[in-house]
Order: C-alpha cells, then structure tokens, then sequence
C-alpha cells in the first residue's frame, strides 16, 4: 500500500511562514543577500543573521535555499533555456524534481526563490518512500513533456538512497505511455555526473552553478498547474 503522506510539512510552518512571520523573513532575506553581495558564504550570513532575528531552524533552511548574491543569480539567469524543450534530452535530477512535486502536492510549503527556481522544505538524508502522491507528480511531468514534445527524458535516481529501484520502475511505468523516450539510471554520486550535462533538470544551486545550461521544469509545472499552491516570496509574501 502507498502511504499517505503530507511531504514537507511540519506543523509549525502555518506560523513561521505565515503572513506576521513573513515581514521578518523578508528583513532577514534582504540582510542575507546584502551580505552574500559583500562575498560573505551563504552559511556563515544565514547564521549572523538568523540569529540576529531569532528565527528557527527550519526559517533558516528557507533562507538558505531562497538566498544567493546578484553574481549568482546573474549567472543562473544567463544559463536558463526559455525556448521550451521541444526535442530536447532533458536530463533531470529525479528525487529533487520529483519530492519537490510532492511537497506541493500535499499542500506544503514551497518557497519562490531569488533565482527562480522553486525549492521545498523537506530532507531527504538518504531515505525515500514513495506517497500517494508520487504517481501524480510522475504523470505531471509526463503530460508536460508529451505537450511539449520533448525528445527525451533521462531520470538520474541517487542509488544509494532507499527505494530509488522502485522509484525508477514507478516512472518507467508511469511514462511508458508517452511519445517521447524516457531512461532512468540508479546511480552514486548523481550531483558530479549533472554538472557536466547540458539541459538539466534540478533546483540544487550547486548543480545550477557548474551545469552547462538548465530547464526550469518545475516551475512551470507548479505555477501553471496547481492552483492552490502554498507559495512563499520572501520579497512579495505567500501567494
């Protein structure tokens, strides 16, 4: 049986990131931001300025993941394919597309970043189980790239986290139906292998950084497909 699941959710986020809690995030952001142009590491200004204005752990690990200097967003920016995907192999980072599919799926939180990539709040660290909402994120992607017509879709699993072979045969046979092609590989050290790819898929900036270029699939799921979405700006509020 599948179990049921609201990924990336914890009790708590109804407040911290809630529309009070969202002037201070908004503060500290800017102040994280400032910094990281000043050429501080993302750690050591999140740190500073968490404490600063006393926020959780969990605020910090929002920030973190929303955060990155002028240079970097530069950069990402220059980096992004904006023509579609049409006859493109898209080679996408499966368990951060597709858990961040979830976590919006579930109606948690997902957080608008400075680069403009879409981020969630939830931790893999080495363990996975697929949820009732894990086909349906599988058939979002599908009915995207179908519609697109992309070429192919190469799906890169972290093999030694737990359940990534049955990850893999759930989006061999959730795509099977599609006209495009679609591969998936269980692989180690997936990270090292996206960096030198062209037409990445993934929100992990380290990747973003190094990779040759970068479709943002996930943001054109989730703002085009779900309209409840729990969407944080730290700059503008929830949406």
């Amino acid at each position: 049986m599948v179990k049921q699941l609201r990924r990336g959710y914890a009790p708590e986020d109804e407040k911290e990131f809630g529309k009070d809690a969202l002037a201070t995030l908004s503060r500290a952001g800017s102040d994280i931001c400032y910094l990281l142009n000043q050429g501080y590491h993302i750690e050591g200004a999140v740190t500073f300025v968490c404490n600063h204005y006393r926020l959780s752990k969990r605020q910090r690990i929002a920030l973190i993941r929303w955060a990155a200097s002028e240079e970097a967003v530069r950069s990402r920016k220059a980096k992004e394919i904006v023509d579609g995907c049409r006859d493109k192999t898209l080679n996408i980072d499966g368990f951060n597309t597709i858990i961040t599919l979830e976590v919006a799926l579930s109606g948690s939180p997902v957080i608008l970043c400075q680069d403009g990539c879409l981020r969630d709040l939830a931790g893999l660290r080495g363990t996975y189980h697929p949820i009732d909402k894990t086909v349906k994120a599988v058939n979002m992607i599908g009915d995207f790239l179908d519609k697109e017509r992309a070429g192919k879709a190469v799906f890169y699993l972290d093999a030694p986290v737990s359940n990534s072979g049955r990850l893999s045969v759930l989006i061999k046979e959730g795509l099977a139906k599609y006209s495009f092609i679609t591969e998936v590989y269980c692989i180690n050290e997936v990270d090292r292998i996206l960096k030198s790819l062209e037409c990445v898929v993934t929100a992990d900036s380290a990747v973003l950084d190094l990779a040759k270029n970068y479709f943002n699939l996930n943001r054109y799921l989730l703002l085009d497909s779900i309209s409840d979405l729990w969407l944080i700006d730290f700059l503008y509020g929830n949406s």
